[in-house]
C-alpha cells in the first residue's frame, strides 16, 4: 500500500515542484498551492463517478467524441472552473507566471489521485508509464491552462474575453487529442510520443512566455509607481 501511494503521488509533486520553483519573483505561498492542489484532488471523484455512470447507463459514445467530450472537455472544464472561480481573484495571484503555478497544482492534484487509484486497481508495475504519459500530460495541459489564465487577468489590451476562452479551449482540445492517441490500439505509440514531445515543447515555450509576462507586468509596476 505505501509503495502504490508512494509510486502515485511522486511524479506529481515532482512536476510540481518543478513548475513551482521556475517561478522567478514572488514565491507563491506553499498554503494557497497545496490547497489548490487539493481541490483537483478532490475533483477526480465526482468526474470518475460521472464517468463510471455514463458508462453503467450504455452511455457510449465513438471514440473521437468520448475522447474529446467525456473526458477531455469534462475535466478539463472542473478544472479550469476551479481555477476561475477560486483563484483567479486570490490576492496571491499577482503575476502572469503564477497562472502557470495554480493552473499546474490543480491539473497535478487531480492527476495524482487518478494515479493512485489507478495503481491500486492494476497494480504498481504501471507507475513509470503512467508518469509519463498521463501524469505529465495533465501537468501540461495545465500549464497551457494557466498561461492563458495568468495573460487574461494581467492583460490591458481589452483581450481578456478571449484568452479566458483560450485558457478553456486549449487544453480540451490537446486533452481530447490525446485520450483519441490512445484509442488507436495497435499504433498509438508511434502517436503519443511525437505529441508528447510537441507537448513538452509547447508548455516549454509558454512558461518563457509567461516569464516575459511577469518581468513586463514588474516593469509596469515600477513605472506606475515612480509617475
Amino acid at each position: 500500500m505505501l509503495a502504490v501511494f508512494s509510486a502515485g503521488v511522486a511524479p506529481g509533486l515532482a512536476l510540481l515542484c518543478y513548475f513551482y520553483l521556475r517561478d522567478q519573483y514572488d514565491t507563491e505561498p506553499v498554503t494557497t498551492v497545496a490547497k489548490t492542489f487539493i481541490y483537483g484532488a478532490l475533483l477526480t471523484f465526482p468526474v470518475m463517478f460521472i464517468q463510471y455512470v455514463l458508462a453503467e447507463e450504455g452511455v457510449v459514445l465513438p471514440n473521437a467524441a468520448s475522447a474529446f467530450f467525456t473526458v477531455g472537455l469534462f475535466e478539463e472544464f472542473v478544472k479550469w472552473f476551479i481555477l476561475y472561480y477560486l483563484i483567479y481573484s486570490h490576492v496571491d495571484f499577482d503575476e502572469p507566471y503564477d497562472g502557470i503555478v495554480y493552473g499546474t497544482s490543480v491539473s497535478l492534484g487531480f492527476a495524482t489521485a487518478e494515479n493512485i487509484l489507478y495503481l491500486l486497481s492494476y497494480g504498481v508495475e504501471h507507475a513509470f508509464l503512467r508518469a509519463l504519459l498521463p501524469v505529465s500530460s495533465h501537468a501540461l495541459f495545465g500549464v497551457l491552462m494557466g498561461f492563458y489564465l495568468g495573460k487574461a487577468k494581467f492583460s490591458r489590451d481589452g483581450r481578456k474575453g478571449g484568452r479566458l476562452a483560450f485558457s478553456l479551449l486549449i487544453p480540451f482540445l490537446l486533452h481530447g487529442l490525446y485520450d483519441y492517441i490512445l484509442f488507436i490500439e495497435s499504433v498509438w505509440l508511434y502517436y503519443i510520443i511525437p505529441f508528447m514531445l510537441f507537448l513538452w515543447w509547447l508548455a516549454l515555450r509558454k512558461v518563457k512566455q509567461a516569464h516575459k509576462l511577469s518581468d513586463h507586468h514588474y516593469l509596469q509596476m515600477v513605472r506606475d509607481g515612480s509617475s
